[in-house]
């Protein structure tokens, strides 16, 4: 199973901007997709964006063309660059990675964004 480790998070103003990153280990990378999902308080997980193998994007409605997500697999890292936050991006962002051969899905921990108005 794949350790996955994020960092990036923290506080920023509406309209600032954040680079999340996960790291990833125990498994080839490559092999996997990978996302980023968020939890607001009360409310259930969500997607916010993937990334195939092949680099292949795909985002919520609620950050496109705000977000992007990228993946470095030399470094087997996938990130996710937020502009123009908005106070309704505060919440705890994860990383998730699914191996394409065996449907394998990790986890990360978290990371709490929290963007004030």
């Amino acid at each position: 199973q794949v350790q996955l480790v994020e960092s990036g998070g923290g506080l920023v103003q509406a309209g600032g901007s954040l680079r999340l990153s996960c790291s990833a280990s125990g498994s080839i990378f490559s092999l996997h997709v990978a996302g980023w999902y968020r939890q607001a308080p009360g409310k259930q997980r969500e997607l916010v964006a993937t990334i195939t193998t092949s680099g292949t994007t795909t985002y919520a409605d609620s950050v496109s063309g705000r977000f992007t997500i990228s993946r470095d697999n030399a470094k087997n890292t996938v990130y996710l660059q937020m502009n123009s936050l908005k106070p309704e991006d505060t919440a705890v962002y994860y990383c998730n990675t699914q191996e394409i051969f065996t449907d394998r899905v990790s986890w990360g921990q978290g990371t709490q964004v929290t963007v004030s108005s």
